[in-house]
Order: C-alpha cells, then sequence, then structure tokens
C-alpha cells in the first residue's frame, strides 16, 4: 500500500548524488540533501519520543532559516501537523492561534521564549523549543542526541498534513486544514505546469510562514530536487546579483517593484533565468510592462489561496492564443474546475463579474473545529467559495476584480478589517472605527483607519497608532489614522467603505 505522506513523495525527489548542495544561504552555508535527509530524521525522531497524540499539532513562530524548514520537513515525516505562524504575531494573536489550535508543541525564538512559554504551557501545551536562525536553540540541541535513521510515518492522501490561520472577513482567524494529498496535487500540477527541468536552481526570498514561501515555492524546488538560493531576507541587491546563477524566482508584487529600482536590473544579470512567478496580490499593468521592458521576460502571474493552495496560472509554453496576460490569472489548473456565479447561484456568462468558486484535489479539508462555517462555505455540489470576486473572459483568461468583504492586501499580506476594527473599537475613547485601502505605490495597498470619538472624549490619531502597534503585526498597522465626528452610512446605518475608499485613494498618490 503507497505512503501518501507528502514527505515522503518530496524525498522520493531527491538527487541520486545526496552530496550535492541543495541548499545555499546568504551567509554562504551548504547543506546537502543528506544534511536535509539527516537532520529532518533525527527532529522527526526527537518529535516521536516526545509521545504526542495522534494528529498532534505542532505551531512554530520562528525566523526562517533552513532549520525551520527542516522542523517543517520533519513535522510530516513524523505525521503530525505543521502549524506556521507569522512572525510579526504579537502576544494577543498568539494567545488565540495556541488556545484554538491546542498544539502539543511550540516552537519560538529564544527572544521570545518568556512570553510565548506562559502562552503555551497556560493553554496547556507540554513542550516548547526554541530555534534561532543561527543553528541554535534548545530544539536543534536535543535533537543532536537523536537517531539520524527515520521511516516516514504512514498517511494517506486525506490526512492533515498543515493547519494555515486565515481570517475571515468577519470575526477572529479560522484555520485552514490542508492535507498530504492536497499539497502533493498541488506541487505535482506546478512541476509539470511551470515546466521545471533538470538544473533549475530557485531564489528562495519568500517567507515560510504562508503558502507562497512555504508550499509554492520549497515545494517546487523539493519535488524537482533542484537547488535553492536561500535568503532569510528579500534584498533586492543580492538578488540582482545571484540571478545569474539561478533560473526561477517567485515574488509577490512589492519585491518585483523593489527589483525594478535597482540599476544593476538588465537583460544581462536575467540571462539564465526561465520563470518569474508573481502571486499574492494584484500585480499593477505598470510593473508587468517595465519588468519585460529591463528584463527581457514576462511575468507569470498566478493565483491561488490559503484554503486552496494554486488555482489557476498564466501558461508557462507560451503559444498562440496563450500568452501571458498582465492583470490577469490565466487559466484554472489542470485538475481544478474553476466557475463564477451570481449570488442566487447562477453559473455567469462570459464577461460577467460574480463569485470566484473552485473544486479540485488541492481544496483543503475545512476549517479547524468550525463544521458550520465550513458547511457554509461550500455549495450543494462541493464548490469551495473563494469569496473573490473576478470574471472569465471569451479566452478564458480569469481576472480578479475586487474581493467580497473589503479584504485589504498590502506587500502580499491579507489584512482583514473587521479584526483592526475590533482592536481599534477596544480602545479607551473610541466609539466606532472602519479601516479601508487604499492604494499604494509599493505596498499595492494600505490600510487607513477612521475613527469616531466616545461623545465628551477625545482620542488622538497618533496614540491609536502606537497602541496598535504593541498588539498587533507591522504589516497590519494603518498607514494612517484620521478621527471624524461621523462615518458616512447608507440608509440600513452601515458604514459605507466605498465611500471612505474614494475620500482617501489619493493619500499615497
Amino acid at each position: 500500500m503507497n505512503n501518501n505522506n507528502l514527505f515522503a513523495a518530496l524525498r522520493a525527489a531527491f538527487p541520486k548524488d545526496l552530496d550535492a548542495v541543495a541548499i545555499e544561504t546568504d551567509n554562504d552555508l551548504h547543506y546537502s540533501w543528506r544534511d536535509l535527509d539527516r537532520a529532518t530524521a533525527m527532529i522527526a525522531n526527537l518529535l516521536a519520543s516526545l509521545k504526542l497524540p495522534e494528529g498532534a499539532r505542532i505551531a512554530v513562530q520562528v525566523e526562517k532559516s533552513v532549520e525551520a524548514v527542516m522542523l517543517y520537513l520533519a513535522t510530516l515525516r513524523a505525521g503530525y501537523v505543521f502549524l506556521p505562524l507569522n512572525t510579526a504575531y504579537q502576544s494577543a494573536e498568539i494567545e488565540y492561534f495556541i488556545g484554538n489550535a491546542e498544539p502539543s508543541v511550540v516552537v519560538c525564538s529564544s527572544k521570545n521564549f518568556g512570553w510565548v512559554s506562559k502562552i503555551a504551557f497556560k493553554a496547556g501545551t507540554q513542550n516548547v523549543f526554541t530555534l534561532d536562525d543561527d543553528r541554535t536553540g534548545s530544539l536543534l540541541a536535543r535533537a543532536a542526541h537523536c537517531s539520524d535513521q527515520h521511516e516516514a510515518a504512514f498517511r494517506q492522501q486525506d490526512d492533515l498534513a498543515a493547519i494555515l490561520y486565515t481570517s475571515g472577513t468577519t470575526g477572529r482567524s479560522k484555520g485552514a486544514m490542508l492535507s498530504h494529498g492536497n499539497m502533493l496535487s498541488n506541487a505535482r500540477v506546478l512541476k509539470d505546469y511551470w515546466g521545471w527541468k533538470p538544473g533549475d536552481v530557485l531564489i528562495h526570498a519568500l517567507p515560510i510562514f504562508h503558502v507562497h514561501g512555504l508550499f509554492v515555492a520549497l515545494h517546487g524546488a523539493l519535488i524537482n530536487g533542484s537547488k535553492m538560493i536561500w535568503m532569510s531576507k528579500f534584498d533586492p541587491q543580492r538578488v540582482v546579483k545571484k540571478l545569474p546563477e539561478a533560473t526561477v524566482f517567485m515574488g509577490v508584487p512589492t519585491l518585483y517593484v523593489r527589483l525594478l529600482a535597482e540599476p544593476g536590473l538588465n537583460h544581462e544579470a536575467c540571462r539564465n533565468m526561465r520563470l518569474f512567478v508573481a502571486g499574492s496580490a494584484p500585480l499593477l499593468i505598470e510593473t508587468f510592462n517595465d519588468w519585460q521592458h529591463r528584463t527581457g521576460h514576462t511575468i507569470l502571474e498566478r493565483y491561488g489561496m490559503s484554503e486552496t493552495a494554486m488555482l489557476t496560472s498564466n501558461p508557462y509554453r507560451i503559444e498562440p492564443g496563450r500568452e501571458r496576460r498582465g492583470g490577469t490569472v490565466g487559466f484554472a489548473l489542470p485538475g481544478v474546475s474553476l466557475r463564477v456565479q451570481d449570488d442566487d447561484g447562477r453559473n455567469l456568462p462570459v464577461g460577467e463579474i460574480g463569485g470566484i468558486q473552485v473544486k479540485g484535489p488541492n481544496i483543503f479539508k475545512g476549517y479547524w473545529r468550525m463544521p458550520e462555517k465550513t458547511k457554509e462555505e461550500f455549495t450543494a455540489d462541493g464548490y469551495f467559495k473563494t469569496g473573490d470576486v473576478g470574471k472569465i473572459d471569451a479566452d478564458g483568461y480569469i481576472t480578479i476584480v475586487g474581493r467580497s468583504k473589503d479584504l485589504i492586501i498590502s506587500g502580499g499580506y491579507n489584512v482583514y478589517p473587521a479584526e483592526i476594527e475590533g482592536y481599534i473599537n477596544d480602545l479607551p475613547g473610541v466609539a466606532e472605527s472602519a479601516l479601508v485601502g487604499v492604494p499604494h505605490a509599493d505596498f499595492g495597498e494600505v490600510g487607513v483607519a477612521v475613527v469616531i470619538a466616545k461623545p465628551g472624549m477625545s482620542v488622538a490619531a497618533e496614540q491609536i497608532v502606537t497602541a496598535l502597534k504593541s498588539r498587533l503585526a507591522n504589516f497590519k498597522i494603518p498607514k494612517k489614522c484620521f478621527v471624524v465626528t461621523e462615518l458616512p452610512r447608507n440608509t440600513m446605518g452601515k458604514v459605507q467603505k466605498n465611500l471612505l475608499r474614494d475620500q482617501y485613494k489619493g493619500l499615497f498618490a
């Protein structure tokens, strides 16, 4: 009987020469494929020695490092469930995630051990380890005593492999449950669709706590047995310097904007490059065109979500009528069924805008411990309602025209207004608030908070922003805050965010 453990499939794709370089870091460390195999076995054996319950969650909030990737792969290998957490999350957020997911193991940076361990132990977590980006921490110290041999735990396709916390546009975050089969099917489809081939080298400059960096980029390189040039943080100068040694680069639009500001970016620097992929946020047509002009390459835009991994992509293999079109996200990937419906559940004709719904082997199992919410998000015939709004043109190209419920995507990160508004409304003196996204040249969109004070009280815009900084991740902090006497409302009393967006849209022009 086949072992459908995702790690087993990734391990089977390692090259025959295990001593070849798998990952080269920005401080000139070289990790071989053998290093990856041995280290993941040792960490998997450490996890197994803890006698964790079946389906145990391993929650991880650490800086980007090769060792953090080893921990992810070891979690899969041992058959547990990986729970990556954004490094920017603060105590209120971590308290919620740990309380909701009830992880058996929490791994954090040494600098955060004091407050994270307090939250974890209070919530009933038995094991808290540290892991730092300089190859130190109690996790590695403990794993060093474990065997470097380990057989991947047997897993079915439908078994849970990871939980990614996403947010609805109302209420708190939801844990999207992804199975081994979800992620493996997506990795295999993309390997073929994006033309991965022997000798490909990936520049990995994305964070590893969300789908783009952890699954799309990492799985892509691993399932192709490809070397990675690893960057702990995005550095445009270093990326340009390394482009001649690479063939594939993946980034959010903000990274492409910053690369275009580098004088060294030209046709010569990109002479060996095969593919530039963009996603996680809309790519401005100016960026698309400027990139083509400067490098001679056409960026491939794609579309995915935490709940689904990748859903659509512009074509890699360009044929008549199948070019890469800026402003579109291409076609549904092989195996993915995509449709556009109106609110009454009718399929819409070509060019008409409606809600995007999808079905396929990559679609998640549902939201962690939220059966009602899960049921709500699927149609009777099994399609997932993405919450995105778009259209399909006569040639089959899909365009995302907006997001239902006012989601803001800033620098590739999702910002959910309802969550931020909840924190603002809890502050002393605040009666009500509204957060809207406005255009920004660097981040695509940024949040602007509009606040009303309670009668007879005064609040200062600067103090609101300062208070949020101690509670929330930096990417969620509004770039501007305004205190006003009233918010625009419709006859039902609902705040008209479209009017606020119009009012403030020129702020960063």
